[in-house]
């Protein structure tokens, strides 16, 4: 059975930090293949900040051109929303019998993992690989069967310090992919 790593996220946009993290689960670990999941609408994020979602997929589907083992997924957009992984991780099921899910997170998503809704069925039917994060720790998952740590690089890039450098006319061509760069520009995203 195919492993799959979803990697969750507003990807808002994607950025080289996200293609790093997802590039060494793929070197890294046992997985085949890493999805991007684009969240419609994390209810803990501001959505006026927050581009379309047709928007945020097509910069994933840009960025990820060309790599057989990358896969964009537009899934929750179909889901009732909130969205929750778990629901999320039953409709995947169902739809790719033949294939295993597994989370890609942060560390500090792991820290605060026990407040998901469901997580006890989530950590048992799936494993969860994180990624180290500044200041975080595994805390009570630490020992955790279900849970891999990787040494990944830790990434301290994030989407809304983009958003913030657009915004403010700086040049950030090096924290995203050129096609993903151009894409924003010719849309004239995040320059408020």
């Amino acid at each position: 059975m195919k492993k799959i790593g979803l990697f969750f996220g507003s990807f808002n946009p994607l950025h080289t930090g996200h293609l790093v993290l997802a590039n060494y689960m793929l070197s890294f670990t046992d997985l085949h293949e890493v999805w991007f999941i684009v969240s419609p609408h994390n209810p803990l994020k501001e959505k006026q900040s927050l581009l379309a979602q047709h928007h945020r997929l097509q910069m994933v589907q840009i960025a990820i051109e060309g790599h057989s083992r990358f896969k964009a997924s537009d899934i929750e957009f179909k889901l009732p929303q909130p969205s929750y992984t778990i629901h999320t991780l039953a409709h995947l099921k169902e739809k790719y019998p033949k294939k295993t899910f597994c989370l890609i997170m942060g560390m500090d998503n792991l820290q605060h993992f026990d407040k998901w809704k469901n997580y006890e069925q989530i950590i048992a039917q799936h494993q969860l690989y994180i990624y180290p994060r500044p200041n975080a720790h595994a805390g009570i998952f630490a020992q955790h069967p279900q849970v891999v740590l990787t040494q990944a690089p830790i990434m301290d890039i994030s989407s809304s310090f983009i958003r913030q450098a657009i915004a403010q006319k700086k040049e950030v061509p090096f924290f995203m992919p050129e096609k993903v760069a151009a894409y924003i520009e010719e849309m004239n995203f995040y320059k408020k």
